[in-house]
C-alpha cells in the first residue's frame, strides 16, 4: 500500500506584500476616521457619521486582518499541525459579521432622520466627504498591491474600502443636494443607499468564509471533475474517499485513496497523480494513498458496495 504527501510553500509569495499593504492601509484610515467623525457631529450629517463608523470597521477590519496575517505564520505545533493560518478565515468571517451589523445599524438611523429630516451644514459636510474620498481611494489602491484575488482576508478588507468609498461619494452627493436645493433628506438616504451596498459585500465575505470553516470545496473547483481526471489515468481503476478543502483561501489540499491492479508500480502512479493535480488543478497540498484491487480498506462507503 502507498502513500505520499506533497506540500508547496508557492501561498507565502504574497504575504510580506500583503502585510505591508494591511498596515499602510489601517495607519491611513484609523487616522481620517477620527476627523470624520468629529466633522460629522459638527455639520449633523448621518452620511458622515455613518461614513466614519464604517471607517471604524474599516480599522478594525485592517488591523483584525493584520493580525491574522501574522498568527498566520505561527509555526505548526502538535496540537495544531496545520499552524494558526485559519485564524485569517475567522479574521474574515468576524469582519464580514461586523459589516452587516454596521448597515443594520445605519438603516435604523436613516429610517429615524427621514421621519424626521433635521438641518445639516452642507458646506462643511461637503469639503469632509470630499477629503474622505480621497483618503478611501488611498487606502484602496494601497490594498491592490496585496494578494486580493486570492487571499479571502485581504480581499474583505479591501471590500470594507470600497464600501466606505461609495459612503464618502454618498456624502458628496448628499452635501451638494443640500446645498444647491435645500433636501435635507438625501443625507439619510445617502446613508441608505451605502447601507445597502455594505450588506452585500458583508454578505458575500460571511458566505466564502464561513464555506471554508465548514471545508468545502474551493468554489474555482468541481469535486467531480478532479476526480475524472484522476480516473482517466490509465494506471488508475478507481478513486474513493476524495477529499478537496481550503486551509485558508489562498492553501487548497486534496486527500483520496486511488485504486490500482496489484502489479502496478506504486510509486510512477503516486507521481503521476501528483503532476495531473499540481498542474491542471494547482493543488499542491496533496494526501494520496494507493490501493491495490481487492484490497481496498473499506470504511463503509459506497465503493465497498
Amino acid at each position: 500500500m502507498g502513500h505520499s504527501h506533497s506540500h508547496s510553500h508557492g501561498h507565502h509569495h504574497h504575504g510580506s506584500s500583503n502585510k505591508s499593504a494591511l498596515k499602510w492601509a489601517f495607519m491611513l484610515i484609523s487616522t481620517y476616521m477620527i476627523v470624520e467623525f468629529i466633522g460629522g457631529l459638527m455639520t449633523n450629517s448621518l452620511a458622515l457619521l455613518s461614513d466614519a463608523g464604517h471607517m471604524l470597521s474599516d480599522a478594525a477590519a485592517l488591523g483584525l486582518s493584520y493580525a491574522a496575517l501574522t498568527v498566520g505564520k505561527k509555526a505548526a505545533s502538535n496540537k495544531k499541525t496545520y499552524g494558526y493560518k485559519r485564524f485569517e478565515i475567522l479574521a474574515a468571517f468576524i469582519n464580514g459579521i461586523t459589516l452587516i451589523a454596521i448597515s443594520l445599524y445605519i438603516f435604523f438611523e436613516a429610517y429615524q432622520r427621514i421621519m424626521n429630516p433635521p438641518e445639516v451644514v452642507s458646506t462643511g459636510m461637503l469639503v469632509i466627504s470630499t477629503i474622505g474620498l480621497i483618503v478611501n481611494i488611498a487606502a484602496a489602491f494601497i490594498l491592490m498591491r496585496g494578494d486580493k484575488n486570492e487571499n479571502l482576508n485581504v480581499r474583505s478588507a479591501f471590500l470594507h474600502v470600497i464600501g466606505d468609498m461609495l459612503g464618502s461619494v454618498g456624502a458628496i452627493i448628499a452635501a451638494l443636494l443640500i446645498m444647491f436645493f435645500g433636501w435635507y433628506l438625501a443625507d439619510p438616504i445617502a446613508s441608505m443607499v451605502v447601507a445597502f451596498l455594505i450588506i452585500i459585500s458583508g454578505y458575500r465575505v460571511t458566505r466564502d468564509s464561513f464555506h471554508i470553516l465548514m471545508e468545502g470545496a474551493p468554489l474555482n473547483m468541481d469535486a467531480q471533475q478532479v476526480k475524472d481526471r484522476l480516473l482517466s489515468l490509465t494506471e488508475v481503476k478507481g478513486v474513493h474517499d476524495l477529499h478537496i478543502w481550503s486551509i485558508t483561501s489562498d492553501f487548497p489540499a486534496l486527500s483520496c485513496h486511488l485504486v490500482v491492479a496489484q502489479d502496478e508500480n506504486e510509486q510512477s502512479v503516486l507521481s503521476k497523480a501528483k503532476k495531473l493535480l499540481h498542474v491542471e488543478f494547482h493543488l499542491h497540498h496533496v494526501t494520496i494513498q494507493i490501493d491495490k484491487e481487492g484490497e481496498e480498506e473499506c470504511s463503509g462507503g459506497s465503493h465497498c458496495n
